[in-house]
């Protein structure tokens, strides 16, 4: 780990003007950046503690939905009990991801912004664009099991590794942030980025921008949600492959539904194609494929991943016999 300089915050504005230095890099629960300083692959100059701003609530907005601190620590998230009631999707997310201590530790605004697990991104010793802009992506001609199918470019094929992120794209969230420019509210699917050509540039925020709180739409009446992950092992494991789904029906009739995957993409990844296939039609399997089809039928696989396809497809049929099962 290299030398930094240590620098805390007790409020918003004070934390946004001391992230304004060079290479600077805020740290609440640190269960990512740490780690990743630690491999050399994260090298900031600044550290700015923001664990004494009081960004830890969750409470109604004015419009009924849900609105959840940036500090808010995932273990606290995923047993609140309006996230379990309404939300059910967003706490098997988070239940399903890391171990009880770290998700004692972690935020929901890091988590956000955790950074791809890709074994050739955590290894100064290969090339990786993403590390380093124009060095070469590793991961193209070496092992790429774990590797995304979805959202790739010639220039990276990175996994995001997030499971709060996925059940929140479904949920449609909408992020929340302060900045040296002010304050500014981005829904989530806008928020990341592919990586194109610039796969180092991995969301929107802007230099010094400090993620506040998330807020979720209240939703309606009967809504049903599920999050199923499929990985290596039963416990602390990233996503092979993931779906979340967010549905409204009417009898068997699938009113409203959105879906969204993890495991599979350079970013959560929200399948506007799985829907449209979905919305009105009747909840039966040969639909549920129909829509797994759609959602995966721009995929490119690589030589070690190419199970991941029908994978996803299988996770997300399973997810929507899951919430539909009662209907």
């Amino acid at each position: 780990m290299r030398p930094f300089e240590y620098r805390k915050s007790g409020n918003v504005t004070g934390a946004v003007q001391a992230a304004a230095a060079e290479q600077a890099k805020f740290v609440a629960g640190g269960t990512t950046l740490i780690d990743l300083m630690k491999l050399d692959v994260e090298t900031p100059r600044t550290l700015v503690d923001i664990n004494s701003i009081p960004l830890t609530k969750i409470e109604r907005d004015a419009d009924g939905g849900l609105m959840i601190g940036a500090m808010v620590r995932n273990s606290d998230l995923a047993h609140d009990k309006a996230v379990v009631a309404e939300y059910p999707v967003l706490s098997q997310a988070l239940l399903s991801g890391a171990s009880p201590q770290l998700r004692n530790m972690a935020t929901t605004g890091g988590n956000l912004l955790q950074r791809t697990r890709c074994y050739y991104f955590r290894d100064i010793a290969y090339p990786c664009n993403k590390r380093e802009p124009g060095t070469g992506c590793s991961a193209l001609d070496g092992f790429n099991r774990i590797h995304a199918v979805l959202g790739t470019s010639e220039h990276c094929i990175a996994t995001h590794p997030s499971d709060m992120a996925v059940a929140m794209m479904a949920l449609e969230a909408v992020v929340h942030t302060s900045g040296p420019k002010g304050e500014r509210s981005i829904p989530l699917n806008e928020f990341y980025r592919v990586p194109g050509d610039t796969p180092n540039v991995e969301n929107v925020l802007a230099p010094g921008e400090l993620i506040t709180h998330v807020t979720l739409p209240k939703l309606p009446a009967g809504t049903r949600s599920h999050y199923l992950k499929r990985r290596d092992r039963a416990s602390y494991e990233f996503a092979l492959a993931s779906a979340a789904v967010v549905a409204n029906l009417e009898g068997r009739r699938i009113r409203r539904v959105r879906i969204a995957f993890g495991g599979i993409a350079t970013k959560p990844w929200r399948s506007p194609e799985a829907e449209r296939a979905l919305e009105g039609k009747e909840a039966t399997e040969a639909n549920f494929r129909a829509a797994a089809e759609a959602a995966l039928r721009g995929a490119k696989p690589m030589h070690d991943n190419a199970f991941k396809v029908e994978l996803a497809k299988r996770t997300l049929v399973s997810t929507l016999k899951t919430v539909t099962q009662t209907a």
